[in-house]
C-alpha cells in the first residue's frame, strides 16, 4: 500500500518535470513574443513565480522502502541479530550465533535458513508484527514443559531493534519457539 502511495505521488511530479521547465521557456525565454500558455499565470501573485530549482532529476531514484528494500547499499545488512541457546539438549545447538542477512553471514549454524525464514514472516504484516512479540501476560497457555531451552535474540531485524528471549516453559512458548525455528534450534 505505501508503495502504491508513493509511487502515485512520483508519477505526477515526473510529469511536471518534464513540463514545469517547458512551460517557463515559452512564457519567460528570449522568444516569449508568442502566445503565452494558459497554465503560466501573466498577471496577479503568481506571475512572478518560477521554479527555483529547474526540472527533477530523471529518473527518480526511489527511497529504500520502494525499491524493495535494496537501497543504495549504505547498510545492505539490514538484519543483524545475535543468538544465544542453552540448555537444549540437541549437541552442537547451545551459544552464541551471529546472523547478518542481506547477505547472509556471520556464524549462525543455518544462516541462509534462518534468513529466508525472517525475510518469509517480513513479507506479510501479522508477521512483521507477531515473530519477535513475547507473549502478553495473563495469555491462557496449556502448561505443557518443553524443556529447560531459552534463548535471547538482540539486534536488528528489517531496520527495527529487537531484544526478546524465548523458552519452552507452556504451549504459547513452544509455539513461539517454533515459530522461531531455524533462527531458533529445533529441539522437538
Amino acid at each position: 500500500m505505501l508503495r502504491r502511495l508513493a509511487l502515485t505521488a512520483v508519477v505526477p511530479l515526473a510529469v511536471l518535470a518534464t513540463a514545469v521547465p517547458a512551460a517557463t521557456a515559452t512564457a519567460s525565454g528570449p522568444a516569449s513574443t508568442g502566445p503565452v500558455p494558459a497554465a503560466v499565470p501573466t498577471s496577479g501573485p503568481f506571475a512572478a513565480a518560477r521554479p527555483a530549482l529547474g526540472p527533477l532529476p530523471m529518473p527518480l531514484p526511489l527511497p529504500g522502502f520502494l525499491d524493495g528494500g535494496e537501497g543504495t547499499g549504505a547498510d545492505e545488512a539490514r538484519t543483524r541479530l545475535t543468538v544465544s541457546v542453552e540448555n537444549t539438549g540437541v549437541p552442537g545447538a547451545d551459544g552464541t550465533f551471529e546472523l547478518e542477512c542481506g547477505p547472509t553471514g556471520g556464524s549462525h549454524p543455518e544462516g541462509q535458513a534462518a534468513c529466508d525464514r525472517l525475510a518469509e514472516a517480513g513479507a506479510t504484516r501479522s508477521g512483521r508484527q507477531e515473530l519477535f512479540r513475547e507473549t502478553p501476560e495473563g495469555t491462557m497457555c496449556t502448561m505443557i514443559h518443553g524443556g529447560d531451552a531459552f534463548a535471547r535474540i538482540v539486534g536488528t531485524w528489517e531496520g527495527r531493534a529487537v531484544d526478546t528471549t524465548a523458552s519452552r516453559r507452556d504451549g504459547c512458548e513452544i509455539a513461539r519457539w517454533n515459530s522461531l525455528v531455524p533462527v531458533l534450534p529445533d529441539v522437538r
